[in-house]
């Protein structure tokens, strides 16, 4: 659709990293969960979400298992580490630090 918003710059970690914050999850769950919770604004592609999983999991941040799929199919399934804990505490700080001043160049703009 023409009219998805598209994910900022280094909004995508924090957004996978709350999600996973409720459980663990596998990468399509992953993204139809940030779908769902968008009202459908937001749509991560595969080709944005299995680098990120993969660089998270490098830093440890996630961790991942295989497993089988609510459809009864393999799939890796992606759990928060400690460290991953952490990390979304940093990034949600960030994300407050950044709205609150893009807020006030809204408001304060003439």
């Amino acid at each position: 659709m023409a009219d998805k918003s598209e994910l900022l710059q280094g909004t995508l970690d924090l957004l996978v990293l709350r999600v996973l914050n409720g459980g663990p999850l596998h990468g399509f769950a992953i993204a139809q969960k940030i779908h769902v919770l968008s009202r459908q604004a937001l749509e991560v592609e595969e080709g944005s979400l299995y680098p990120a999983l993969y660089r998270m999991e490098r830093k440890g941040w996630i961790e991942a298992e295989w497993g089988v799929s609510e459809n009864n199919r393999k799939a890796k399934f992606y759990a928060l580490t400690k460290a991953g804990r952490r990390q979304l505490a940093t990034e949600q700080d960030a994300w407050a630090r950044l709205a609150a001043a893009i807020g006030a160049v809204l408001r304060e703009a003439d």
